[in-house]
């Protein structure tokens, strides 16, 4: 029997340039705009965009609740590649961007002069992990929230 996946990897084509693209992830004025699954507002968005630095997002879901992502940034290389670091504990993790202890690796690949190609890997420590944070949404979730990014960069010009 083959072992458990412990990796996700989600990728879209954006019709944007990579520059573009690069902004709206990098900058907590439009990250707040599209971060998160569906349905939650984007309440705090306090980024710290250099390796070493962290981000905290909190949202607000349509009943109330409050969920956050925190990550800290291991890898920042414009505008290729960002990798960041999920928290140290399941206590102040969600399934909305920043699993436990998960080490995310976004790549920017420019496809042509407007055409950007996204890819949000994920890698867990366990194969537990990941079928831990699916059981919270954390494929749906990003899958949502790849769309609403889509429909950003369309608003930005892209």
């Amino acid at each position: 029997m083959p072992p458990l996946p412990k990796e996700l990897i989600l990728s879209r084509k954006y019709s944007a340039p990579r520059s573009l693209v690069w902004k709206i992830w990098s900058e907590p004025e439009h990250v707040k705009q599209w971060w998160g699954p569906c349905g939650p507002e984007n309440t705090t968005c306090k980024i710290d965009f250099r390796v070493g630095g962290t981000f905290d997002i909190e949202m607000k879901t349509p009943e109330g609740d409050i969920m956050r992502a925190i990550g800290k940034y291991l890898e920042i290389i414009s505008p290729e590649r960002i990798v960041y670091l999920g928290p140290s504990d399941a206590a102040t993790a969600c399934g909305c961007g920043a699993p436990p202890k998960a080490r995310v690796t976004v790549s920017f690949d420019e496809i042509a002069t407007n055409q950007t190609h996204l890819t949000v890997h994920t890698l867990f420590d366990r194969p537990e992990d990941l079928i831990a944070a699916n059981e919270h949404g954390y494929t749906s979730g990003w899958t949502n929230t790849l769309i609403a990014l889509d429909d950003i960069l369309q608003k930005s010009g892209g």
